[in-house]
């Protein structure tokens, strides 16, 4: 069963960019938060993370900040 993926970015975040494509390469479907145009988004990405800083990935609950390849694939099980 997929797991439950949400993305907290913004659209000028070089880093945010390379975490979505990496998603789309391994085929892992997710939800992506705006948090430059959603300040109540911002704010639960804030509390979920502890920092205002992105991207912020959210996989079944697990908070992995920046692009952390190797956490992912660890939280993904790849």
């Amino acid at each position: 069963m997929a797991k439950k993926v949400i993305i907290y970015s913004t659209p000028t975040c070089p880093y945010c960019k390379q975490v979505k494509e990496y998603f789309k390469e391994k085929a892992i479907e997710y939800k992506d938060i705006d948090v430059a145009n959603d300040s109540t988004k911002a704010q639960e990405m804030i509390d979920k993370s502890g920092q205002m800083g992105v991207p912020v990935a959210d996989i079944e609950g697990e908070i992995i900040i920046g692009f952390d390849k190797a956490k992912i694939d660890q939280t993904l099980g790849l």
